[in-house]
């Protein structure tokens, strides 16, 4: 695969992102941590290179699991985690934090886990209404001073709110929620990040497995899974008759687009996402190698006008989708 920059810092990366969420063990339901490290293996052998985490997958078990994957291949990896979850007092339950004292804590414990003396991106996961990001910022410029991090950046952050962050020192990096159902980035966020230099890792670009094509009207999901409440990240795309009519509206765009040109639909939409100028990795979760052999082969699709425009018209009658992204509304709480 041809790496590509994020935004003008010279670090390159892979145009496909393996996420770890899903091996976290929790809020996709339990995985067999042997098998996810094959899938990360896997995923460097298929080239990949840039792997996402977080200490809120798995209260840790997902980092672990990245390090345990990754142990004498390190140099091999770009690895991305983040902070900005966890407890303000050791008996209180998660929520944000991006204090000063609770980013000090979390990058050693992150390092620890992940058996690396540095990451190559450290991400503020969402933003902590009770911390000034003077401080926050302040704190992410000191350990990328102190070599714990190369680069720094934030998670479901608004134009607003880089843009304060951009007072103290500038941003490299910024993930965010971009899918066929999920296009709230395209208007402010992604023309921004173009503007300063911001490389964009987009999550969620197989709409948390609409994109896939793997569902059915009737699948349901064990209550364990975060994907029952039927919400994606402010979207009700997941719930009832919205869920049933998407499900429809993704074996179309399989049966009339993919098809055709010979793809599965998740490569259509990976595809898709990846054409859009601001992105640089497009991050897909996975929980076994086969599907890390399938995703994969987006990263060399050109779409053209046509296709893309067949594929936006298709979409154009998704059910569920809201027009306006809430940094600060609920999220995947409980976080661990």
């Amino acid at each position: 695969m041809q790496l590509r920059e994020f935004g003008r810092t010279g670090l390159k990366v892979s145009p496909i992102t393996l996420g770890s969420w899903p091996m976290s063990g929790d809020r996709y339901g339990p995985i067999d941590d042997s098998e996810a490290v094959r899938t990360i293996r896997s995923a460097l052998d298929h080239g990949i290179t840039s792997f996402d985490t977080a200490p809120a997958y798995g209260g840790g078990h997902a980092e672990e699991t990245l390090g345990a994957a990754l142990a004498g291949r390190r140099d091999e990896a770009v690895v991305i985690t983040k902070c900005g979850i966890a407890r303000r007092s050791p008996d209180g339950p998660p929520g944000r934090n991006a204090s000063r004292a609770g980013i000090l804590r979390e990058i050693d414990d992150s390092l620890r886990r992940l058996r690396m003396d540095h990451v190559d991106v450290y991400l503020v996961h969402w933003p902590d209404p009770d911390t000034p990001l003077e401080e926050t910022m302040g704190v992410l410029d000191e350990l990328q001073r102190a070599g714990k991090t190369r680069l720094i950046g934030v998670s479901n952050f608004s134009v607003e709110l880089m843009e304060e962050c951009r007072r103290y020192r500038p941003l490299d990096v910024l993930q965010v929620g971009y899918n066929l159902f999920d296009r709230r980035q395209e208007g402010e966020v992604f023309p921004y990040c173009q503007q300063h230099g911001i490389g964009v890792m987009a999550y969620g670009s197989l709409a948390y497995g609409l994109l896939t094509g793997a569902f059915a009207e009737d699948t349901t999901f064990e209550p364990s899974d975060w994907r029952a409440g039927g919400v994606a990240f402010g979207q009700p795309i997941l719930r009832g008759d919205n869920f049933r009519h998407n499900v429809r509206l993704v074996n179309r765009l399989r049966d009339e687009v993919a098809r055709p040109l010979g793809l599965s639909v998740a490569q259509l939409a990976l595809a898709w996402g990846l054409r859009n100028q601001a992105v640089t990795t497009a991050m897909v979760g996975a929980r076994v190698p086969k599907e890390i052999e399938e995703n994969i082969g987006a990263a060399e699709v050109t779409l053209s006008d046509a296709d893309a425009g067949r594929i936006e018209a298709l979409m154009a009658e998704a059910a569920g989708q809201v027009n306006v992204f809430r940094p600060f509304g609920a999220a995947m709480e409980v976080w661990s």
